[in-house]
C-alpha cells in the first residue's frame, strides 16, 4: 500500500474546465474511498480554504490521505499535503508535506520564488535546506492540479492528444502528462454523469505495471469534479470513487437513469 494514497492525492485534483470562469472556489470539499481489490483501504479530501501569504490573498488546498481498518493494521497510512497559490497568478507559494507510510516518514516544507524560478526546500526531518532551480511557472503536488482545472484550451483537446506542466516533487522538476481518451457515461452514487476519460502517464515499475496503468474519470461540466479512479498496481489493483462533496462553485450535471 505505500505511495498508494500519494498517488490517490495526485489524480483527485485532476480536473480540467473550458470555461474562462474558475472551476472552483473557497468552500469546495471532496473526499474519496479508496479499494484495494475487494477490501476498503481508506479515504482521502481535498478542500480549499482561504489564506493570506506575504500579504497576497491565496487559496489554501488541504489534501490529507489515511489507510482504515485492517487496511490500517497491516499498513498505516497518515499523508498531509497543503499547497498556498496565488488568486491572481495560480502559481504556488509554498507547499507543505508531511508523511507517514508504514513507518516511511518526510516533512518538508517548499518556498517557491517565482521571480528568480527557484524553490527553497527545508526538511525538517534531517534538519537541513537548500535551493533548486526550477523552469518558469513550475506547480508543486497540489497546485499542479487545481492550475489544470482553469486550462484555457481543454476544450480543444482531442483523443490521443496530452497536456503536459512542470511540477516539483521529491526535490526536482518533472513534466506530468495527461493523455485523453475520450468521453464516457458513468454510473456514481450520485447518479449517471457523463465524464472526460484521461490517463495520467505514470512510472512503470514497482508501483504501477505499467505506464498507461492508471485511468482518470472527469465531470464533464464546468466543475470537472474527479469522480473515479483506476489502477493496475504491480500487484493488485486499486479503485477511489468521490463519496462526499460540498461547496461546488457551478452545478454538478446528473443524468436521469434513462441517460437523458
Amino acid at each position: 500500500m505505500k505511495k498508494i494514497i500519494l498517488f490517490i492525492l495526485f489524480i483527485t485534483t485532476v480536473s480540467f474546465d473550458s470555461q474562462k470562469e474558475d472551476a472552483y472556489d473557497v468552500g469546495e470539499y471532496f473526499k474519496f474511498r479508496i479499494h484495494y481489490g475487494i477490501v476498503n483501504a481508506g479515504y482521502a479530501t481535498l478542500e480549499v480554504k482561504d489564506a493570506v501569504v506575504n500579504n497576497k490573498k491565496t487559496f489554501h488546498v488541504v489534501g490529507k490521505g489515511y489507510t482504515t481498518g485492517m487496511s490500517r493494521f497491516f499498513f498505516k497510512v497518515d499523508d498531509l499535503y497543503e499547497s498556498y497559490i496565488d488568486k491572481e497568478t495560480r502559481n504556488p507559494y509554498q507547499f507543505v508535506r508531511k508523511i507517514n507510510e508504514g513507518g516511511y516518514t518526510k516533512n518538508q516544507e517548499g518556498f517557491f520564488n517565482q521571480t528568480t524560478n527557484k524553490i527553497l526546500v527545508k526538511d525538517y526531518k534531517h534538519k537541513n535546506e537548500k535551493t533548486i532551480v526550477i523552469p518558469k511557472n513550475t506547480q508543486d503536488i497540489l497546485s499542479t492540479f487545481y492550475y489544470l482545472r482553469n486550462y484555457p484550451s481543454i476544450d480543444k483537446i482531442k483523443v490521443g492528444e496530452s497536456i503536459a506542466i512542470d511540477m516539483f516533487f521529491d526535490d526536482e522538476s518533472t513534466k506530468f502528462k495527461m493523455k485523453f481518451i475520450g468521453h464516457e457515461d458513468i454510473t456514481t452514487k450520485f447518479g449517471v454523469v457523463s465524464t472526460m476519460v484521461f490517463r495520467p502517464l505514470v512510472q512503470s515499475g514497482r508501483v504501477f505495471k505499467e505506464q498507461e496503468s492508471l485511468t482518470v474519470w472527469i465531470s464533464d461540466d464546468d466543475n470537472k469534479i474527479p469522480l473515479r479512479i483506476k489502477a493496475s498496481l504491480a500487484v493488485g489493483s486499486i479503485k477511489a470513487d468521490l463519496d462526499e462533496f460540498r461547496g461546488l462553485k457551478n452545478q454538478f450535471k446528473i443524468k436521469n437513469n434513462n441517460g437523458q
